[in-house]
Parts: structure tokens; sequence; C-alpha cells
């Protein structure tokens, strides 16, 4: 081959590998761009309408209920179900079990004990189906007459220390009910109460709706057994762990103390739908930059561990002389290939770390808090956030008559910020002094002058509770509308970046190959 078809040989296969380089480059970013669409943007709009919808649905169906005859709605049900049938061993087992429990409701059976005991039952229902369920109460009497009222046919019912053990933790030490199933069985409460129905049938029926929920559906029934036995609802509320929110209970003491039990379950409801709401526009706000990050951070990853090496290859092939950016970038391309593993095994180590400690360590959450609260954009989205769920919770508070000592109480562990949590401290001090409430929120870089002049206000003109539901709904605009602010921005802010991060990584590795092309030439 000659000089001349053999320089022109080179400067086709120099042309066709700049073509490819540069069709790789396009196609890196391309994918990039389409990736974080669809990883972030498209598929938190898909898993939040989804959620939205079930909600929705489900909201109306309860809505519904008013609309439909419920005895109606029972004879259909009923038509459904099928009758079962027992063999005559299994029925004298039976028989012989109710004799038993018979003969100990008659001696010790009736002896109410002073702490509530689980009892595990065995009954039979109008179908004819044998159920056999846990129930806490004082006594098998007690037990005995509430089953019966429901409509069972009581065979057994037997207590003792290891049925405690078993079955004591999943009956009392029951998990907080969520945000989104307060507010559901709020409102479906308050509409069976509107409609006329007593509060312990109104209570039943969500006993019976709970088919798909045994830990919740033994919680309601233990409310219905306190509700029978004679107990306040809040009372009952109560008994049952930390189920329910002291926030709640405290206001549904307050309404059975003024005769206002529907309002107050109806405001309740709102409540928490309006907190609900605040607080998934927090998690919208930082869920997305954490998506993107972490598939920004794989992208990259990606990049340097499997594609920046291929171009080492041809360096080292052409003995390219490498130097500047182009170095760094190979060297930590190199470190990323060689202690992935590490620093893997490091990073997650130190998460785990990090959360356990917030969790778990008063001084090192209250550090974290207060750098926060000192990032801009972050701070305003943190304090807009809890200003806005203190006042409006204050503001219920004072006007369902709750004392101000317990409200204050009951805000302080509404939050998990400890700068806030130290305001309420200071706030409950001031009141045993007998000075204002507005003195706590007085210069602290926690509380902006608004808020603060706003509450002074309303202790002077005796509107309190108002003028905190008016400080409420002002930091609830103000932060929707920073949220909302902040992820129209910051879609493109972090897809810019990635997109300067990755093309500069090409750039550096691509720039050796025009030396290596001008030698050639």
């Amino acid at each position: 081959m000659s000089e001349k078809a053999k320089k022109k040989h080179i400067n086709f296969s120099l042309t066709s590998f700049f073509r490819n380089v540069i069709l790789v480059i396009f196609s890196i970013f391309s994918y990039a761009f389409i990736g974080v669409k669809a990883v972030t943007y498209d598929l938190f709009v898909y898993i939040y309408n989804s959620l939205s919808w079930r909600l929705d649905k489900a909201y109306k169906r309860t809505k519904e209920v008013l609309g439909t005859n419920h005895i109606d709605y029972e004879d259909k049900k009923k038509k459904k179900e099928k009758t079962y049938n027992y063999s005559s061993k299994t029925l004298a087992k039976l028989e012989a079990d109710y004799q038993e429990l018979v003969r100990d409701l008659q001696t010790t059976g009736a002896t109410r004990s002073k702490e509530v005991n689980v009892y595990r039952f065995k009954v039979r229902d109008q179908q004819g189906k044998i159920i056999t369920g846990t129930m806490n109460g004082f006594s098998k009497l007690d037990i005995n007459a509430f089953l019966m009222n429901e409509g069972y046919q009581v065979y057994s019912i037997k207590t003792s220390k290891w049925i405690n053990f078993l079955y004591k933790e999943s009956s009392f030490g029951n998990p907080k009910m969520s945000t989104k199933e307060l507010i559901f069985w709020l409102t479906q409460l308050s509409t069976y109460l509107k409609a006329g129905i007593t509060l312990n049938d109104s209570v039943k029926i969500l006993t019976k709706q709970m088919t798909n929920n045994k830990s919740k559906a033994r919680v309601f029934q233990a409310i219905s057994y306190e509700l029978t036995l004679g107990a306040s609802f809040s009372n009952a509320l109560e008994k049952q762990g930390t189920m329910f929110p002291p926030l709640l209970i405290n206001m549904v003491k307050a309404a059975e103390a003024s005769g206002t039990l529907i309002e107050t379950l109806e405001d309740m409801a709102q409540y928490y739908t309006e907190v609900d709401d605040t607080k998934k526009q927090m998690k919208s706000a930082m869920t997305y930059p954490a998506i993107v990050s972490v598939f920004a951070t794989a992208v990259i990853t990606f990049i340097l561990v499997f594609i920046i090496p291929k171009f080492v290859e041809i360096y080292e092939k052409n003995a390219i002389e490498i130097s500047g950016i182009t170095a760094f970038i190979i060297n930590l391309s190199k470190f990323l290939k060689e202690n992935i593993v590490s620093i893997l095994g490091f990073s997650i180590l130190g998460i785990i770390i990090i959360v356990v400690a917030y969790k778990n360590i008063k001084s090192f959450r209250r550090s974290v808090q207060v750098l926060l609260m000192h990032i801009p954009v972050i701070k305003d989205i943190i304090i807009y956030n809890e200003l806005a769920i203190f006042t409006k919770t204050f503001a219920s508070l004072l006007k369902n008559n709750v004392f101000i000592t317990e409200s204050i109480d009951i805000l302080s562990k509404i939050t998990n910020n400890e700068i806030y949590k130290g305001i309420l401290y200071r706030t409950i001090n001031n009141i045993v002094k007998g000075e204002k409430i507005s003195e706590a929120f007085k210069d602290h870089w926690a509380v902006p002058d608004v808020a603060y002049f706003m509450i002074v206000t309303g202790e002077s003109t005796g509107e309190l509770a108002n003028m905190m539901q008016k400080v409420s709904e002002y930091y609830q605009g103000l932060h929707k509308n920073i949220i909302n602010n902040l992820k129209s921005f910051i879609e493109p802010v972090l897809i810019s970046v990635l997109a300067l991060v990755v093309g500069g990584i090409i750039i550096a590795v691509v720039i050796p190959m025009f030396g290596m092309y001008n030698e050639i030439m």
C-alpha cells in the first residue's frame, strides 16, 4: 500500500472513530435525560396519581354510605354468605366447651381483674361459622356478655399467662394508625353519627368493615367493649395504647364535655387531611431531588467504572501522554473500580449510623436540625412547615377548650424538631410564671417576626385561637408556594448539573484523541 493510500486509510479510520465517539456521547446524554425523567418525574407522578385515585375512590365510597340503605346492604351481604355444617363429633366438643364455660362463669369467671387481660374465645356466628379470636377485658363474664350481645353463640373463653404473653403485645402494643387510615375512620364515624346511628353501633359497623385487617378490627372491638361497659369514648380510645394520637383523644374528651362530638370528629378529619397534604408536599420536595441525585450518581459511577477504562486501553495502545483533568478522571476511575465494594459498604454503614444517631441521640438530632435550618431555601421549608402544623394544632386545641397546659404538652409531642420543642418548654415555664405565651417566641431565630406579632395580637385581643388559625393558613400557603416553586426549579437544575458532569467527563477523556490525530497528521 502506497504512503498516500495509507494516510488516506488512517484519515478514514480516525474519521470513523470520531464519528462513533460523537454517537456514543450523544447516546449517553440522550439516555441520561430520558432515564432521569422516566425514573424520577414520570414514575413519581404515576405513583402519586395512582395513590390519590385510590384514596379518592375510597373516600367517595364512604360518602355514598348515606345514600344506600344499611339494612339493604346487610341483606345483600347475607345472600352471598354460606351456612356451615359440622360433624357430630365437633358439635359434641363445642357442647362440652360450653358446659365448662357455664360452670366457669358461675365461679371464678365472674371475678373482675384489676388489670386488663387478653381472652381467647371460640364462638359461632348466625350463619353457623365457628370463629376463634382474642379480645382484651377484665373478666370472662364481661367478654361473654359482650359477645352474646354481638349475636354470637359463645362456647369457650380462656385466659392464661401464656395467652397474655402471645397476644397482649398485638392487642395493646398497637402501632399508630396512619394519617390516611385516621382520616378515613373519622370521616366514616362522623357520617354514621350524623345519620342517627349510636356511637357503639357505629364502631361495630367499622369493626365489621375491617375484615382484611385483624389488628385494627381487634382495636375497634376493644373500643366497642369499653363503650358497652359504660366507659367514655375518649377513655376507650386512650386505653388502646399508641393507636390514636393524644391530640385526638384530648379533642374528643373536650367534645364530650361540650356535646359537640360530631363537629369535633369532622374538624379532626379536616385537620388531619390538611396535615397529610402538608406532609405529602414535604415528601414530594425531598423525594424528587433524592431520586435524581441517586440516579445521577449511578450514571456517573457507571461511566467512570465501565466506559472510561475503554478509553484508557486506547491511550495505552497508542502511547498517548495523559495530563491535567484527563489524568484526574482516569485515576478516579481506577480508584472506583478497585474499591467500589468498600465504598458502597462504608456509604451504607455511614447512612445507617447517621439515621440511628438522628433517631436516638437528641444532641445530634438538634445539631443536624440547626444546620439544616440555616441553609437557604431548606430553612424556609422546615420553618414554614413546623409553624403551619404547630399553629393549626394550637388553634384546634384552643377552640375545643382544652386546657392550655395540656395543649402545650400535646404540641410538644406532635413535632420531632428539637428547636420548636425547646420553644414549647419555654412556653410552659412562662405560663407557670404567669407570663404571656408570646414571650417564648420573642426574638427567636426560628420564629419569623410576622408569626410573633400575629400571636401577640391574638393575645391582646383575646382571639388567640382565631389568630393561630390565620397564622397556620398564612404559613401553609407560603410552604405550598415554596414547594411548588422548588419542584419547578429543581428539575432543570439537577438535569443540567448531571449533563455538565457527564459532559465534562466525556470531554476530558476525548481531548487526548485530538492530540493523537494531530500527531498522525
